[in-house]
């Protein structure tokens, strides 16, 4: 079983010169290793029996790859002496990104599209290292050993957990200064396996939208923070405080870093609600059912702003990873006509977008389109869990069991106010 914990850093001024220069060389390696697999693609993409049209015929030399490049490393070092002040461990997986990234670039994802062609990064873009092999001894107290850094302080707010191995060890320049994120894993733990098998009585349906964070199919709702909404007057003074500097200055630099703060800030804050949401769906059942939604293609139409900010793509991917290691599951189902279809009867009334009121001609039920206005219970999200479990709709019956009132009634009416 893997995890991984990330602590707040705070080098001395020695430190973060150390860290700034190695963060600078690595990012030219990175573009230099990047230019040369560029180079021998343009030149040799066409067969051999083949000519090509945007330049002469080039001499035939072997494919820059990951090996050929690390066995280079040594070229570089004796070239540029100030390589030889980085780790030689940490310089070889610059190359190994660069090898990624490239294949990345021809290799489709498990979803089966292609990514696009990796860029060459810009001054200050070359914002992490890693340590592939660490020593297990490296944290004495409030300090972590670093090789050819030394001890550095740091902000240690959780303990690490008992029987498990530091793997790696990656310092990340964020916003607000510099962390490091240690990968543990602990092999005597197995990686637990999904068997939960959705039924109606462990499964809860959660619709999520801009109104409410998110429904359940219990009926609890989730109201929206709204972070970026909340902190763009404050964004609006700094990004104008920051238009009026001169490009380069150093008032510019802290003007541009004021900003990233703020933008952290509000990041760190949706992060953490997410979280929290997560663990409190989880506590109340073993499967969680979610719509199977394009988020990529939502966040580009006119709600763009709204659906960024609830960040429901960070959300379900917390939740599938908690839900993993915690041996539950979540399903994502199709979420064609969830909101039209009457959850009571199963019949498709179609309305638009603007009409928040679920009124069905079959059956002659009243809802609100996302709640039961009286009883709190989620249209949509009842939809969810049943397509979910493999239920078309529930039977109006077990909808009124334990619900007075409602055994004998066929409508039911959205109270004012």
């Amino acid at each position: 079983m893997g995890t991984a914990y990330q602590y707040k850093l705070r080098p001395n001024k020695e430190q973060l010169a150390i860290i700034e220069l190695w963060l600078e060389l690595l990012r030219r390696q990175y573009n230099y290793r990047l230019g040369e697999r560029f180079s021998w693609w343009s030149e040799n993409r066409c067969p051999v029996n083949a000519c090509p049209l945007v330049m002469p015929i080039p001499q035939l030399r072997d494919n820059p790859n990951y090996y050929s490049q690390k066995k280079d490393l040594v070229n570089t070092k004796d070239k540029f002496p100030e390589y030889k002040l980085i780790h030689s461990q940490v310089l070889q997986d610059c190359i190994k990104r660069v090898k990624l990234a490239f294949d990345r670039w021809f290799k489709a994802d498990k979803s089966g599209q292609k990514l696009g062609k990796p860029r060459f990064k810009g001054k200050g873009r070359y914002r992490s290292f890693t340590y592939p092999q660490i020593k297990q001894d490296c944290i004495e107290e409030n300090k972590i050993n670093l090789p050819k850094i030394g001890n550095i302080k740091f902000i240690q707010h959780r303990h690490l957990p008992d029987g498990f191995q530091i793997k790696t060890a990656t310092i990340s320049r964020k916003a607000d200064g510099y962390y490091v994120t240690l990968s543990l894993e602990d092999k005597s733990v197995p990686a637990l396996t999904t068997q939960v098998e959705p039924t109606l009585k462990n499964t809860l349906g959660i619709d999520m939208g801009l109104k409410e964070f998110l429904v359940t199919s219990e009926g609890e709702s989730v109201p929206i923070p709204q972070y970026y909404r909340k902190s763009q007057q404050r964004l609006k003074t700094l990004q104008k405080r920051l238009s009026r500097k001169k490009k380069g200055s150093k008032r510019w630099l802290k003007a541009v870093k004021a900003v990233a703060k703020q933008h952290k800030k509000v990041a760190d804050k949706r992060k953490d609600f997410h979280f929290k949401t997560a663990n409190e769906l989880l506590l109340k059942a073993g499967v969680i059912a979610h719509e199977n939604l394009n988020i990529k293609g939502l966040a580009k139409t006119r709600l763009s702003k709204s659906i960024n900010d609830a960040g429901w793509g960070q959300f379900l991917t917390i939740l599938t990873v908690k839900a993993g290691n915690a041996g539950q599951k979540t399903i994502a189902v199709n979420p064609k006509n969830t909101s039209q279809d009457c959850s009571n009867c199963g019949e498709k009334v179609d309305k638009e977008l603007n009409i928040r009121t679920h009124s069905c001609p079959h059956c002659g039920v009243v809802i609100d389109r996302d709640l039961f206005a009286q009883h709190d219970l989620g249209n949509a999200a009842i939809n969810i869990k049943n397509r979910a479990v493999g239920h078309s709709v529930l039977k109006a019956s077990r909808l009124s069991d334990g619900v007075p009132g409602l055994r004998n009634e066929r409508a039911y009416t959205i109270p004012q106010g």
